[in-house]
């Protein structure tokens, strides 16, 4: 709410400021501008840029959805349905930067707020960046009269150069190192954008090779792993306050962010309507894209012990409650597996996953609060994490790997310290030193460094769903994972209900019977035929196997490299020919 009444203060301003004479009853930009209060104001608007919910997937290399992909379908997008090149923020906070020169405010205030602003552009640019690559430099703030409006975009490397200008110039002068509130952006906070932008750009330089860049990889991949260090030299800790069966999803339950790990997190209040609509997102087959871990990334999760669970020689045809059994306890927080519960009408009730959503048997429980009640109406005031301790660490880690510089120290401190919170108790203390052929094979064929790829088996399980994975698709380069068929739970038998949560009452059963008889009471049955001439109830099928569950197996994805970044929209270039279209979307 506070925001709101922020954005409508600075918006004044800039209608203000437009006027060619302002009367007298009129606000002007000197109580803004002239004072700290003012500065501080007027920054909090910039807040609005970030996202205040958890988002739907659409391009990730482990994560299936119900709906089929145009972005991937061959032809099936175009310039005309792109979006997103929208500049409207960038204005306010060029404004902000051109106007904060009042020298009735000490030059250190504000210094710390147009490194707030600076922040702002630098995660704007970014987000822009990793969209659409090469992008005009704007500085300032346009006027309608700017050549500007009409000129040709910039390289993305001299992007890449400005963003990491704008990072350490706010590392350099936020006053502020940490926020217990995780509620503003602070000196920690930007070095953590930093490590993410510069490992970003780092390993996008190295694996895709872009013209003449693929030199400098590595001045980036340092100041990754050296923007990491300035956070995790601050203190912070990986909270372990649940114990390792429940810590990993409290940081996301949470109403207030838990300040140990959590560096920034948009929060909410029920008492003040200020909510959101997680539950929904998460539970409901229409309101969202029914999200869903495929197969043979949860093969990816390890055994308590630390060996992969791939190398058990039947683990390719082990149950669902089978595979649930003793492993990496971020299991068990990501998906509902046996024993997760719900709250209903104040009862702790067992609760299997729900096949109506779980498209691929895996259904998501991360971020979803326990009680049902929340389910069906935007009421959800549990945090949304941005920045986190953990994501740090995995940077550092990373970058160290690709340098070729990890040690056995910062295995311990980052990757190994993640996976003992995840209750896993083998190679926590020295970096691995032989290759898994399954991770390898399935996910990163290309890779044959051992650290980089246990690394990625951790950066994909510990930030699932946080929004990372399109991004990581990119800057690898593996964008052929995409095309995969979306592999599901194995179904040793059909016709057959199972007890999914071990609560000891039949939940599902797998027909090949479009319409079966003798049906148990409570027992949801999921039609996995074949396809029917109407269509009926044909998304859900059977692999090759016989026995995997494959969802939407007849929807074909293709993938061509132009995908990296999408199209400028055509209005865009009718608008601005000289922006020029990205290659192959011409």
């Amino acid at each position: 709410m506070k925001k709101i009444l922020y954005t409508i203060l600075a918006c004044a301003v800039l209608w203000a400021c437009n006027m060619e004479e302002i009367p007298e009853a009129q606000i002007s930009v000197e109580p803004v501008f002239g004072s700290e209060t003012g500065l501080e104001m007027y920054t909090n608007s910039f807040y609005e840029v970030l996202p205040t919910r958890t988002t739907q997937y659409t391009n990730s290399y482990y994560i299936a959805v119900n709906s089929v992909i145009k972005y991937l379908t061959e032809n099936g997008f175009s310039a005309q349905e792109s979006s997103g090149w929208n500049w409207r923020t960038l204005r306010n906070i060029n404004y902000f930067i051109a106007n904060c020169d009042n020298e009735s405010v000490p030059v250190a205030t504000r210094n710390n707020y147009l490194g707030i602003a600076r922040f702002f552009r630098a995660y704007f640019y970014f987000d822009m960046m990793k969209r659409f690559g090469d992008l005009p430099w704007v500085g300032h703030p346009l006027d309608v009269n700017d050549p500007l409006l009409y000129s040709a975009r910039d390289s993305r490397a001299l992007i890449a150069d400005s963003i990491k200008a704008d990072l350490n110039f706010a590392i350099a002068h936020i006053s502020t190192e940490k926020d217990a509130t995780c509620s503003t952006i602070t000196k920690t906070v930007a070095a953590a954008l930093k490590s993410r932008v510069c490992l970003w750009e780092g390993t996008y330089r190295k694996y895709q090779s872009e013209a003449g860049l693929q030199s400098t990889a590595n001045q980036w991949l340092q100041e990754a792993a050296d923007a990491a260090q300035i956070v995790m030299d601050e203190g912070y800790s990986l909270y372990t306050g649940g114990g390792v069966e429940n810590s990993y999803r409290a940081l996301f339950v949470a109403k207030t962010p838990l300040s140990s790990e959590v560096l920034y997190a948009v929060t909410f209040d029920s008492d003040l309507g200020v909510v959101h609509s997680g539950n929904r997102q998460w539970t409901s087959v229409t309101f969202g894209s029914c999200p869903s871990l495929v197969r043979p990334f949860v093969h990816t999760y390890l055994k308590l012990d630390g060996t992969p669970f791939t190398n058990d020689a039947d683990y390719a045809t082990k149950s669902f409650v089978e595979e649930c059994e003793n492993r990496d306890y971020r299991l068990s927080q990501t998906i509902r597996t046996p024993g997760f519960t719900r709250v209903s009408g104040g009862a702790v009730v067992p609760t299997a996953p729900d096949y109506a959503y779980a498209i691929t048997g895996y259904q998501t429980s991360k971020f979803t609060l326990d009680d049902t009640q929340y389910d069906n109406v935007d009421v959800c005031d549990n945090n949304v994490i941005l920045f986190r301790y953990a994501e740090v660490l995995l940077n550092y880690a990373e970058a160290k790997a690709e340098l070729g510089t990890l040690s056995d120290g910062d295995w311990a401190q980052t990757v190994g310290a993640l996976r003992a919170r995840a209750g896993i108790t083998g190679g926590l203390t020295t970096k691995p030193k032989t290759v898994d052929p399954y991770l390898q094979g399935e996910f990163f064929p290309g890779i044959t460094n051992p650290e980089i790829l246990e690394i990625r088996r951790e950066r994909g399980i510990e930030l699932s769903f946080e929004g990372f994975e399109w991004s990581d698709v990119c800057r690898w380069g593996i964008g052929e994972q995409l095309t995969k068929d979306w592999e599901g739970i194995y179904i040793p038998e059909f016709e057959v209900p199972y007890d999914m949560n071990s609560d000891g009452k039949l939940d599902v059963c797998f027909t090949k019977q479009l319409n079966p008889t003798d049906k148990v009471a409570g027992v949801y049955y999921l039609y996995v035929g074949e396809k029917l001439a109407n269509g009926a109830n044909n998304n859900s099928q059977i692999a090759d196997d016989g026995h995997t569950l494959v969802f939407m197996k007849d929807q074909k994805r293709t993938w061509h490299n132009k995908l990296y970044f999408y199209p400028i929209p055509a209005n865009d270039l009718v608008m601005n020919p000289n922006l020029g279209q990205n290659p192959g979307w011409e």
